[in-house]
Formats: structure tokens, C-alpha cells, sequence
């Protein structure tokens, strides 16, 4: 099971970022669990600057912006 995490303060994108997220996995059949961090000094000890930032198994893999689903099917196509 993949931990992902979704950082922000709850703005559009980062709402948009997390249910596409939730949708990918779910379509992929890929088993995650996913959680919304929206403490500003968590995200910060991530060093994340700007939202929405994702976070697979403690490793930052997105910063800024909504990714493509294209790079979210990639994050799970193991």
C-alpha cells in the first residue's frame, strides 16, 4: 500500500489534486492510502512553497499546480 499525501490549505487545486488522485487509484485498482495535510507547518517541513504538493512514501513527487492525470496514472503504473 502506497501512502500519499495531498499538502495544502483546501484551495481548489488541492481539492481537484485529490480526487484525481483518489480516481486514479481506484481505476488502476492501485491500493493507497490517502490523506489531506492542511497544517502549514507540516507542508512547510516538506519544503513544498507552493499548493497543491504531492508526497508518495515521504518523497515529494509534485509541487504547484494540479498535475496531469497522465503523470498521476505514472506515480502507480508499478
Amino acid at each position: 500500500m502506497l501512502n500519499v499525501k495531498v499538502l495544502g490549505g483546501g484551495c481548489t487545486n488541492c481539492k481537484a489534486t485529490y480526487k484525481l488522485i483518489e480516481d486514479v487509484a481506484r481505476e488502476k485498482g492501485t491500493d493507497i492510502y490517502l490523506e489531506k495535510v492542511e497544517d502549514i507547518q507540516n507542508i512547510i517541513s516538506y519544503d513544498i512553497m507552493s499548493t497543491p504538493g504531492v508526497v508518495i512514501d515521504e518523497t515529494v513527487v509534485h509541487r504547484g499546480g494540479v498535475p496531469s492525470r497522465k503523470q498521476v496514472e505514472d506515480w502507480f503504473s508499478n
